[in-house]
């Protein structure tokens, strides 16, 4: 019988690297390909200086692909990339394509996930995420802030962090803490106006580096800020981790609910909980004369909430106070007043049910 692609990606991640990692691991493995007995593929060296060290390498990889039930012919080519330079620095690389693992597990000390989601952007859900884990890290939970958003990262600005992690041995990341918070994003990788310009595959594959390469210590809770939508992120997150659940966040109208019975079809499909919908800018009080009004309507996530049979977790108001502790990098959670108790009565919620 023919060995699958994931075999032979199996067996060249054991095949260890002189200066940490493995083959897979340091996506290293191009043009591979099984025909029936015959299996091909390029080691693809940095450049040619790291090259040159690589033989042994290649030797051990072509050995252990050959040792394979079914494989008759091997051939493995060593390349490189560019031409030799200096060593890189000390660090890790973020954005690969994604390796086969053995199925869905947390990462390691990680006892709950929770998902925060929408089917459309512009409904707050960054800004639930972040002041939902603040609240929680103020009741006493051990948080974690995972920005999956690869495109759009904006929990480091929201959470007033700039600084880079670090990394002892290229392989492992530290995260960095904010506000009682242990969190993680791309963005602190980036310069501010980076674009990440990616394909699904090198998207899948930063996703699995900053669940599984960084160090989250023991969390009681990871809270995973997801892009908008229903796509590669969303899909490996259910697919690679023992999901908790996920919390669909949408404003009262209709056209927003639209595409928030989308985001909650896909979860039912991926066999993934909805724990509860929230209403975001639910309602708006001006702070000049108290008026109260309900500038994307009123209730709508309620009432979806009761039609689908789910939880409705709590309407969120309209504020400017919640804009400003948001661009100020203090979420508005931290402090006192009705927004903050209205993330504190959800956190409660959450930890009540078992969920946080």
């Amino acid at each position: 019988m023919s060995p699958s692609r994931d075999t032979v990606l199996a067996a060249l991640s054991r095949i260890d690297l002189p200066d940490g990692g493995d083959l897979v691991s340091r996506d290293m493995v191009r043009a591979l390909s099984v025909e029936g007995d015959t299996v091909r593929f390029v080691i693809e060296a940095q450049d040619a200086g790291q090259a040159a060290g690589l033989e042994p390498v290649r030797a051990a990889a072509q050995a252990a692909v050959a040792a394979l039930e079914g494989v008759q012919t091997v051939s493995a080519v060593l390349t490189a990339h560019g031409p030799a330079s200096k060593p890189p620095a000390q660090g890790v690389k973020i954005g690969r394509h994604p390796t086969p693992g053995k199925g869905p597990e947390n990462p390691t000390g990680v006892d709950r996930i929770l998902a925060v989601a929408s089917g459309k952007g512009g409904v707050g859900k960054s800004t639930v995420a972040s002041n939902l884990a603040v609240a929680l890290a103020r009741q006493g939970r051990r948080v974690g802030l995972l920005d999956a958003d690869i495109y759009g990262p904006s929990q480091p600005r929201m959470m007033g962090v700039n600084r880079r992690p670090a990394s002892g041995d290229g392989q492992t990341i530290e995260p960095v803490t904010a506000h009682g918070v242990t969190m993680m994003s791309i963005g602190l990788m980036l310069d501010e106006d980076q674009a990440v310009i990616w394909r699904g595959p090198m998207l899948m594959g930063a996703l699995q580096q900053l669940l599984g390469q960084v160090n989250w210590g023991r969390l009681d809770v990871l809270i995973v800020d997801l892009p908008p939508g229903t796509g590669d992120i969303q899909l490996t997150l259910c697919q690679r981790t023992k999901m908790t659940g996920a919390l669909v966040v949408s404003t009262p109208q209709d056209v927003a609910l639209l595409d928030a019975r989308k985001a909650i079809d896909m979860f039912a499909k991926l066999k993934t909980p909805v724990l509860g919908l929230i209403e975001n800018m639910s309602s708006y009080v001006c702070p000049n004369c108290g008026h109260e009004a309900h500038i994307f309507g009123h209730g709508g996530v309620a009432a979806e909430a009761e039609r689908i049979g789910v939880p409705f977790l709590g309407a969120l108001p309209l504020a400017l106070e919640v804009r400003e502790a948001g661009d100020g990098g203090r979420p508005v959670a931290l402090g006192d007043g009705p927004v903050a108790e209205a993330y504190g009565q959800l956190a409660a919620r959450l930890i009540g049910g078992g969920m946080a």
